[in-house]
Parts: C-alpha cells; sequence; structure tokens
C-alpha cells in the first residue's frame, strides 16, 4: 500500500480491455490516487476569487516533478516545504531542506554529472545544486538575471542545456538554451504552437470545457526524448478545473519548430472521484517503463487545493506518448503491466449512518464519489463515527480514507495525526477491526489501506479517535474497494456518435443502456487502437456531451459498462468524422 514517513531532518496506450487482478500479483504493491501523502496546508487568502472559502485551512501540492537520482525517486512539489524520495513509489520519506526556499511554486530539477540543480517559478533569481539530497543541504549554483515562471530544465545527451517555461493567460510558452556552467540563456525561442483553444477543446476553460468566454492558461512545460525525438508537454486550461489535462508537441530538434499532436491531450482524467491530470512529468522508472505525474484538482477551499496523481504511460508502435487514466483513481498494481487490479468500487451510493452531522455536510456527501463534497460530523473528538451499509455481504479488499479536514487550524507542516479504527461486520452487531491507527496515527488525508486479507463483510465502520490539527471528524469519501460476488453488467451494443454542426470541438455521444450497468465509461480516440480520453458515466445516464475534441480530426467511442463485479468492455469502437 502506500505509506509514507514523515522523516524531517532537523532544522499507455490502453487497450479495450482492463483485467481483473492478475494471478500471482502482489496486493500490497498497489496504490490508488490521489497520492497518499501528507499535504501540507497553505496559508488562506482573503481574496475571493482565489479562496471561495475565506479564512478555511486547505492542503495543497501540485506541479510535481519526479526524478530518478542514484536509485531514488525524488518528487518535489509546490508549495510543500521540502521534497520526498521513494525506492518504489509507494512509501515516501520526507527531507526538509535548507539553502533554497522551499515553498515555491513548480520546482524543476534535472540530473548533470551526479548533481540535482533545481530551480523554481515565482521569478526567484538562483539555480540551486546539491550532490546529495538526502542531506537536505543546498547551495546557490547560479544567479540569473530574471526568474521564470513554471520552468522544466532538460538536460540533452550530448551535455547541453535547455529550460522551456511559461505561464499565461495570453502568450505562448517559450524555449531557452542555457549556458550548462552559468545557465544564462544564450538562445531563446517562442512556442506559438502551444495554444489554440479555438480549435482544440480540452484547451477550453470549464470543467467541461464549457466557458468560451473565459481566459485558457497554458503553463507546465516538461520535455521527454525517447529515440531521438522531443516531447513538450504542456498544460491547460487552467489547475481549477476538472479538464486540466496535458497536451503534446514534438520535434526533432530541442528548440523546434514543434508540430501539435492530435491525438492530444495525452493525460486527462476530467471524471470520477477527483479529476485532473495536468501540470506534472513525465519519467521513467527503474524497469525502463514510463509514468505521468500530475496535478489534481479539489478547488473548494482555494482554487489551489490541489493533490498529486500517478499514471502508467507509454509509447506507441507510432511513438505517441499516453498516459492511462481509465479508472485512473482506482487501485492498481505499481509493477509489472501495472493494471487495474480488479477491485471495483462498492460504496459509492450505499446507505449510511452517522454520530453527528454538521449543518450543510450531510452524510450521503461521504459515498458519492466525489472529492469536492464532504460530510462532517459536529466534533473531531473520539466518539463520533461513520458507517457504510454495502446491502449485502461483499469481499472487501482495500478502503480509501479521504478526511476533510473540516474546521482544521493548521499551517505548514501538521504535527498531528488521525487516530481511527476502521471496522467490518456481516450484521451490523458483532465487529472485527480491520485497520487500527489507535497507537500508530497517520497524517494521510488520503490514507490507502490494503487489508492483510480479504474480508467479508456488509458493513463498514470508521470510529474516530482523534482528528487532527483541531479539525472535525469528517470524510469526503469513504471508498470500499473488492467485489460484489454478483454477474458483471451486460455489454453496451448501439452506440451514436454526432458531432456538432457548428463547433467541432463538440459531440453527443448516446448509447443504449446494459442491463446491471451502474455507470458507464466513454471511450475516445483518434484511432481504435488510440483510445485516450474517457470520461465516467453515472445514475443511469446513457448520454453525454463532450467538448475536448480538436477540430478537423475524426474520432472513435467506445462505451464499457460498469458495477460492483467488474468491467464488460463496449463493442469494436465505431469512428466518424
Amino acid at each position: 500500500m502506500v505509506r509514507f514517513a514523515c522523516l524531517i531532518v532537523a532544522g499507455a496506450i490502453f487497450s479495450s480491455t482492463h483485467p481483473l487482478q492478475a494471478a500471482g500479483a502482489d496486493r500490497f504493491a498497489t496504490y490508488a490516487n490521489p497520492v497518499d501523502l501528507p499535504y501540507r496546508y497553505q496559508v488562506p487568502s482573503p481574496f475571493r476569487p482565489l479562496q471561495p472559502r475565506p479564512k478555511e485551512a486547505f492542503r495543497e501540492a501540485a506541479d510535481p516533478t519526479i526524478v530518478l537520482f542514484k536509485g531514488r525517486y525524488w518528487l518535489f512539489a509546490s508549495h510543500s516545504s521540502g521534497y520526498w524520495h521513494s525506492t518504489d513509489l509507494l512509501r515516501w520519506e520526507f527531507v526538509q531542506p535548507t539553502g533554497y526556499p522551499a515553498d515555491k511554486f513548480a520546482p524543476t530539477v534535472v540530473a548533470i554529472d551526479g548533481k540535482l540543480y533545481l530551480a523554481t517559478s515565482e521569478d526567484t533569481r538562483h539555480i540551486w545544486v546539491t550532490e546529495d539530497p538526502m542531506s537536505r543541504n543546498w547551495r546557490v549554483a547560479a544567479d540569473i538575471d530574471a526568474g521564470y515562471q513554471d520552468p522544466a530544465l532538460f538536460r540533452d545527451d550530448d551535455g547541453r542545456l535547455y529550460l522551456y517555461h511559461g505561464l499565461t493567460s495570453k502568450g505562448p510558452l517559450h524555449a531557452e538554451e542555457l549556458d550548462p556552467k552559468t545557465f544564462q540563456p544564450i538562445a531563446k525561442v517562442d512556442i506559438p504552437q502551444s495554444r489554440k483553444p479555438d480549435e482544440r477543446g480540452w484547451e477550453v476553460p470549464g470543467d467541461r470545457n464549457e466557458r468560451l468566454k473565459n481566459l485558457t492558461f497554458v503553463e507546465g512545460a516538461w520535455m521527454t526524448k525517447r529515440k531521438g525525438r522531443y516531447y513538450l508537454e504542456y498544460s491547460a486550461p487552467g489547475t481549477e478545473f476538472r479538464t486540466y489535462a496535458n497536451g503534446m508537441l514534438v520535434t526533432d530538434k530541442p528548440m523546434g519548430p514543434f508540430v501539435y499532436q492530435d491525438y492530444s491531450p495525452f493525460a486527462f482524467k476530467p471524471t470520477g472521484f477527483i479529476a485532473g491530470a495536468g501540470h506534472g512529468s513525465t519519467f521513467q522508472g527503474k524497469d525502463g517503463q514510463w509514468w505521468h505525474v500530475g496535478t489534481m484538482t479539489i478547488s473548494q477551499r482555494h482554487i489551489f487545493e490541489r493533490r498529486l496523481g500517478l499514471f502508467p504511460t507509454s509509447f506507441s508502435q507510432s511513438s505517441e506518448v499516453i498516459a492511462d487514466t481509465y479508472l485512473g483513481d482506482y487501485p492498481r498494481y505499481v509493477r509489472g503491466s501495472r493494471k487495474l487490479t480488479g477491485w471495483m468500487l462498492l460504496s459509492r451510493r450505499k446507505g449510511v449512518s452517522a454520530s453527528s452531522t454538521l449543518d450543510g455536510f450531510p452524510a450521503q456527501d461521504a459515498v458519492d464519489e466525489e472529492v469536492r463534497s464532504w460530510w462532517s460530523a459536529k466534533t473531531g473528538g473520539a466518539g463520533e463515527w461513520f458507517q457504510v451499509d454495502l446491502g449485502a455481504p461483499k469481499r472487501i479488499e482495500a478502503v480509501q480514507i479521504n478526511f476533510a479536514d473540516q474546521d482544521a487550524k493548521a499551517l505548514g507542516i501538521s504535527a498531528d495525526v488521525y487516530k481511527y479504527v476502521l471496522e467490518l461486520s456481516l450484521d451490523g452487531r458483532t465487529w472485527k477491526a480491520a485497520v487500527d491507527r489507535l497507537r500508530n496515527g497517520v497524517d494521510a488525508p488520503h490514507d490507502y489501506e490494503v487489508l492483510p486479507k480479504p474480508e467479508r463483510a456488509r458493513y463498514v465502520r470508521l470510529r474516530n479517535f482523534h482528528s487532527p490539527d483541531g479539525g472535525k471528524f469528517s470524510l469526503s469519501d469513504l471508498r470500499v474497494f473488492g467485489n460484489g460476488g454478483g454477474v458483471k453488467p451486460a455489454k453496451v451494443r448501439q452506440v451514436w456518435f454526432k458531432r456538432d454542426g457548428d463547433d467541432g470541438r463538440k459531440a453527443v455521444i448516446n448509447w443504449a443502456p446494459a442491463r446491471g450497468a451502474e455507470f458507464y465509461i466513454v471511450r475516445l480516440g483518434v484511432r481504435p487502437n488510440l483510445m485516450n480520453q474517457n470520461y465516467q458515466v453515472y445514475d443511469g445516464q446513457t448520454s453525454i456531451t463532450v467538448a475536448s475534441l480538436n477540430i478537423g480530426k475524426g474520432y472513435c467511442v467506445a462505451i464499457d459498462a460498469v458495477n460492483e463485479n467488474g468491467i464488460t468492455s463496449g463493442r469494436t469502437p465505431i469512428c466518424s468524422r
């Protein structure tokens, strides 16, 4: 399971099928987004456009960079008071550094000759360096004349150094070649291909790409090189939207010219429990497989209330790069094929009860599969509890406990922990502890716990013993994963796809209902073997309007049916101009 240790040093192209659990796979080597980290409390803002809930404490990490350096993964993220390291992408340990401002936005690092060099956003006018990031000690490597917004350092195979940067609602991103010793620019170009929302629906702001009059922010550049090709990713339309995603530009030279890739966005997650896959980085793991780590949105207390998501990534035979976001917040293996485990969500819209309920935060909001709403008890004291009735005995494999920190009062690194016991019961009278965090509490706002062994239960109860930082016991969702023990849904056999005649960025997709389906996944892409967009559609709906398309490009669509027993892939994709 994903876990962290708070070590504060003093001071893909996915196919149309998503197999269930692989035989012999390590059930503990799994994770579920958002990444389970002790996200830092940020300073509230009095400015209402930024913070719709004034004076409320909120947690944030965003704009992540992950690099593999000296056998470890190093994770840097915005406003996080430091960085984390891991040997397996599951268990993360924190380092609180000295020598550079660790609470800036968008830190970027690059390895050069056994050292890590770091730059940040917010017009910071230095580059820092360390030989040993574990030591926490950094020093200034160079002064720069002008700072950058959302910088991304990239060193080519020939030793030449480049920087890609920009955060703008009007202009393009930029590329610079830097002197590798002084870090001063020796060549500069603009990248006009990084913006065209009038032709690219996914670049239009809004949770459904619907705000046609709003400004589009392009930002979050990141460069990857593979087999002589340069892949420059960039983010749009804005970090607070569920549609926050990454487009792709490709070139055979690090300064361009760049060519927009019509299968963009390559990382896109507009629906599900937590949405967004924008500003981040793409990196190669120890086993040679690729990953994308990106920014996911909550954006309720503050538009920068954000989390991190980790997505398996791969290159097609024709060299497209795709982050697999299909059910991208369900449990997934971190090694091997990195498939979904096949553990389905058992708790959505099920019956609930609670010890108490704070006005405006109903209990049903803790099982609505929506991180942006939450239930809260009236207090944070021992004796508060929350319970889900799954409707019948089910096989339970794992839980994700997403705490909401209602009325917490904290800044920066929390010195407190959640203490709770998760219990299971077949009859609602006799209970068995499945996860006990009473003595070894954790600061884990998205606590993903794989049970020691699968358990059969109908009732799941979370008993609070202590809520940290003066907050109330509150949950954005208690997500229970396993298998319902019944029959998978029938196949969706009829699908209709109609492009908007006035705006080619939009299309209406309809389908015939499938027996036994709890929800549907609309898969969409520019070819039958390149279905890299997906939308989850709930509550009996059999139609969706999508507005993320590229004008002048044909698309293919298929519909999968899902319930708590598994996934039934749809018919062969239908394709249309």
